[in-house]
């Protein structure tokens, strides 16, 4: 069972990033009441490290265990670490190193330089979700692409189509690196809270397409991931502008 989209609409981009930080910051902390760790799926983009930027200046941030954290990405560009194309190395850029995250608990995706190619990065990644991944993630966290793309499952890609796995190696992307690394729906089935954080009037189709009740996600894909607990999408006022 999965929980009916709710949207919350917030002025402009930075009030979505800072409520946002603050929603996150409770999540977190309700989580490491459960479990030893708090698991969350962080994303690339202007809205993925606006809400660490935010993150960092919540006061209440510091009643997180940040070294009981433990921290994936729902997908990766496949390019050498530190390139700044990547997700990590944007979301570093942001603030995630100044933390206190423990670095043996932030998964990297593999690029070139660690692997032979975006099908072992995939493998080693799906290892490593095996191995430290809990039954469910606590946060997931996803931008949606004015094609409706969430992580790296773009409309009508035969990536979306992969079954029994956790990690897919993408080729052909219509948006730039070609060669990326993404996590599957199925594994993305396994989260507690999903959340999509979008802002801009470029996203506002996507996201009315995303929220329609006929939306298939073969032709949207951000109507396909939800959280067993709850769908949360987390809007500025100009990407709600076609929700009704």
């Amino acid at each position: 069972m999965t929980a009916a989209p709710r949207v919350v609409v917030h002025p402009d981009k930075q009030a979505l990033a800072d409520a946002a930080a603050a929603r996150l910051v409770t999540a977190l902390v309700d989580a490491q009441t459960r479990n030893p760790e708090a698991q969350v799926a962080l994303t690339g983009g202007s809205m993925g490290s606006a809400i660490i930027a935010s993150v960092l200046a919540t006061p209440g941030r510091a009643a997180v265990d940040w070294s009981r954290v433990r921290v994936w990405w729902g997908d990766e560009r496949y390019l050498p670490a530190g390139d700044p194309d990547r997700n990590d190395t944007q979301n570093d850029a942001a603030g995630l190193s100044e933390l206190g995250l423990d670095p043996a608990k932030v998964h990297r995706v593999p690029g070139p330089d660690e692997s032979e190619s975006a099908e072992a990065s995939a493998e080693t990644y799906a290892r490593s979700i095996r191995e430290h991944g809990q039954k469910a993630w606590d946060v997931v966290l996803f931008g949606v692409g004015p094609d409706g793309h969430v992580a790296s499952l773009f409309p009508h890609h035969p990536a979306q189509r992969l079954s029994d796995a956790i990690a897919v190696a993408v080729h052909d992307s219509p948006k730039p690196p070609p060669d990326r690394v993404s996590l599957t729906f199925e594994c993305f089935e396994r989260s507690h809270e999903v959340w999509f954080l979008v802002a801009g009037g470029d996203k506002a189709d996507a996201v009315a397409a995303a929220l329609a009740p006929d939306a298939d996600r073969w032709d949207v894909p951000a109507a396909g991931p939800r959280g067993e607990d709850a769908t949360l999408w987390l809007l500025d006022a100009d990407a709600a502008a076609r929700v009704r």
